[in-house]
């Protein structure tokens, strides 16, 4: 019969009209925040000249060293700790679960506060024979901060690096093994190339954390970036002013430590297919 058939079939594209209402309402509500901010008492001319302010230049410097040095120390630590987790010896074990718990459980803000406040429980810090000094000479505000920042993250760094190693095939330990390799040249060449792949991802997304943890080390005095923020801020009371110069570095350092993960991924991830 003419006319029959699904040639006669009128094809309508789905409508999603959902979408469009999702995507109306987000830009609406950026063009009114956008429109909030313009209106807003805030000098953005000001901003730039506090953003190379010689105090916030300072307060940035400190801010990077401070997270790469607690970072670093972390991971140090962390595949330690890891390590001795799947040690056979059940007091390293003990040991290393008991590491974790204890840091994982205090809130980094207290540890720090801890840390500096160390002299009033012991006076002095000395090895018997060779050193002695002053407690409160010894941890200054960037060692406490790193004290407590990099500890913390240590624990975190101790179960990402175990997660690492467990993804790794027993398999492939066990024929490092039959062809001679001893537990070392194992682990560095066989083992942790591919635990890696595993590990850097979170690794990435822990400093990135820990570049903005930095700012708790404010509340004892160490300059990073929100404290000289308020140093800069307490002179001419244009608070929102220098705070959005803080804020654009840490943009800016976030953006240059993510594109590094990037590179590092890519680097890890060879010969994986995705």
């Amino acid at each position: 019969m003419a006319g029959s058939g699904t040639d006669d079939l009128v094809v309508v594209p789905l409508r999603h009209w959902g979408r469009w209402v999702g995507g109306a309402v987000i830009l609406a509500v950026l063009g009114a925040l956008a429109w909030a901010l313009a209106g807003a008492k805030i000098d953005y001319a000001a901003v730039p000249g506090f953003f190379t302010h010689d105090i916030m230049l300072r307060g940035l410097a400190n801010t990077v060293v401070l997270a790469v040095a607690a970072q670093a120390g972390a991971i140090v630590l962390g595949v330690l700790i890891a390590l001795l987790r799947r040690s056979a010896n059940p007091v390293a074990r003990w040991f290393a679960a008991g590491y974790v718990w204890l840091f994982r459980g205090l809130p980094v803000l207290l540890q720090i506060l801890l840390w500096f406040n160390l002299a009033l429980v012991f006076d002095t810090i000395s090895i018997p024979g060779l050193f002695e000094e002053k407690t409160n000479v010894l941890v200054t505000a960037f060692v406490a901060a790193l004290l407590g920042l990099g500890l913390n993250e240590s624990a975190y760094m101790a179960e990402i690096v175990r997660a690492g190693l467990t993804s790794v095939d027993h398999g492939q330990v066990e024929a490092a093994k039959a062809i001679g390799m001893t537990p070392a040249t194992t682990l560095r060449r066989v083992v942790l190339p591919q635990a890696m792949r595993v590990i850097i991802p979170p690794t990435g997304n822990n400093f990135i954390n820990m570049l903005k943890g930095t700012s708790m080390a404010s509340v004892i005095g160490f300059l990073e970036l929100v404290h000289a923020a308020n140093n800069i801020a307490s002179r001419n009371l244009q608070i929102m002013e220098t705070l959005l110069a803080a804020a654009a570095w840490y943009m800016v350092v976030v953006s240059v430590a993510s594109v590094g993960q990037h590179f590092l991924e890519r680097h890890y991830g060879k010969g994986v297919a995705r």
